[in-house]
């Protein structure tokens, strides 16, 4: 054999730079199903399921062109379980020339790879991901010379460079971002009528591995019932219609808005696919900018969708691959407190809380105002070591690979990396999720309370975060305003709200 390909579970992409030169006559494509990638963080069912129906289903398509597939499912009795034991023992049975593998999601397991291919003595090429826009060169070009590292510059320049929403060389709409009209809640009478997505039921090989997951991780967090995720590049790009055609319209108001018992609201539910490596990040983009320019969708919503994309999602893998290892580590707030157990369970009496982990038990699935500010905010304001926060999202979500959610969680929710990902701390007291949502409705706390029995412990918290903080946020521009209202709290009023802030935490714990 010349060349081991060694495909991973998100780089389904049949445009991988590991196809380029492939002969089937003489290389071979390696793929592996390994406990530990379930295992290591206590991983929601529906994780698990997406990862492996849709390995299982790319390791088809791709003997269905005649290529050939060395294939170790979990249930295998050899299975060893993890990434270099099977590695090892597949090298010193087929004897490869050379592994070849595209940069995998995790640096750790980059580093496993690299390691064990170093041991038995062989090369190992690993090729750009070329899926992405931008490449670690991209980004080094963009940073040199800057003291502080900022989205909003890094899309521009991406915006440019991939002449995206550009007119003449300039931003279509005379602006680069429309943000302020993204933030619309719902009236009292809740979202307007919209569309379901697109349903995909389980196929045979589906239904295949969530029998086998009931089985092996019975005692695993998440149900189901429901599971409904594209898996195969096909369905992807019906998903990317779907979207676009019913609900890309409305995106743009209401992105951060959230309802009860309405987990899709006009999110795009891509996110799976696009990890997966199974829908081309361009093709989303061309696809919505295309709404736009035939007039299907409002550009304030076309720009924030396409900001996620092409902003956000490129940038953030930027960061983790800059400032990895050691971002993994960072605690710039000094935050120790263990995550509550209701986490896991959804058994809270906070009912934004309890809608917003119930759902996430349900689907595997919240969109991002969801777990910024509920599930991120409370533990931000509770003070939670950053990495147990990490590796909950981590678990919980079916879209999470280690390289878009750790920057998202330590940086961007947990303030843990002290400012790297994001300029301040998003932190807000229980009277946001009031404005952007009806989950204060019936619950039994009042937001705009502090202290006493009814008072909503994000508010609590809010303060408390505030004081515990204050000369740290004092340096910060954009926290003048909060931390100036800390000066109008009587210290009658401050001791009371660190007695109720550490009450909550001691129940907690």
């Amino acid at each position: 054999m010349r060349h081991l390909i060694l495909i991973l579970g998100d780089q389904l992409d049949r445009h991988s730079s590991v196809f380029d030169g492939f002969d089937s006559n003489q290389d071979c494509i390696w793929m592996a199903e390994v406990a530990t990638e379930s295992t290591k963080v206590w991983t929601h069912k529906a994780r698990i399921v997406v990862f492996l129906s849709a390995m299982r289903h790319f390791a088809e398509s791709l003997r269905a062109e005649g290529m050939r597939v060395d294939y170790r499912k979990l249930e295998d009795l050899e299975n060893a379980g993890n990434f270099v034991a099977e590695l090892t023992a597949t090298l010193k049975r087929l004897k490869p020339q050379r592994l070849i593998i595209v940069e995998p999601g995790e640096w750790q397991v980059r580093e496993d790879f690299r390691r064990t291919a170093e041991a038995l003595g062989l090369p190992l090429e690993m090729r750009e991901d070329r899926h992405f826009l931008a490449s670690h060169a991209d980004f080094e070009k963009h940073v040199k010379g800057r003291k502080q590292l900022r989205m909003e510059f890094f899309y521009r320049e991406m915006r440019v460079k991939h002449q995206v929403l550009m007119d003449e060389g300039k931003p279509v709409g005379g602006e680069w971002n429309f943000d302020s009209e993204n933030r619309k809640s719902f009236a009292k009478q809740g979202p307007p009528l919209h569309a379901a997505p697109r349903r995909f039921l389980p196929d045979a090989i589906s239904r295949e591995v969530m029998d086998l997951v009931e089985q092996r991780f019975a005692k695993h967090p998440g149900r189901l019932a429901d599971f409904d995720w594209p898996l195969t590049a096909q369905d992807a790009q019906l998903a990317l219609s779907d979207f676009i055609e019913n609900r890309l319209t409305d995106f743009g108001d209401y992105q951060d808005a959230m309802w009860t018992r309405e987990p899709w609201l006009f999110h795009s539910r891509l996110s799976v696919v696009i990890n997966l490596k199974l829908l081309d990040p361009r093709v989303v983009i061309a696809a919505a900018e295309k709404a736009y320019r035939t007039g299907s969708a409002p550009l304030a919503a076309v720009e924030g969708f396409i900001r996620q994309i092409l902003g956000w999602r490129e940038y953030v893998r930027a960061i983790y691959w800059r400032f990895m290892p050691d971002y993994l580590s960072l605690n710039s707030l000094d935050a120790h407190q263990p995550l509550p157990s209701f986490y896991w369970t959804g058994e809270t009496d906070m009912n934004c809380l309890r809608e917003a982990i119930g759902q996430t038990l349900q689907y595997g699935h919240a969109h991002h105002i969801q777990r910024l500010m509920v599930t991120g905010l409370f533990s931000l304001l509770l003070g939670v070591k950053p990495q147990e926060v990490h590796e909950w999202y981590l678990a919980m979500y079916v879209d999470a690979v280690e390289w878009v959610e750790l920057p998202n969680t330590l940086g961007m929710s947990q303030h843990g990396d002290g400012g790297i990902m994001a300029s301040k701390p998003y932190i807000a007291s229980g009277k946001y999720i009031q404005r952007m949502s009806n989950y204060c409705t019936g619950c039994r706390f009042d937001p705009a309370k502090s202290t006493g029995p009814d008072a909503c412990p994000f508010t609590t918290l809010y303060w408390d975060f505030l004081m515990r903080h204050e000369t740290r946020l004092k340096m910060n521009q954009r926290m003048s305003m909060q931390v100036r209202n800390v000066t109008r709290l009587t210290e009658t009023e401050k001791a009371a709200i660190s007695e109720q802030a550490e009450s909550i935490r001691h129940s907690l714990t």
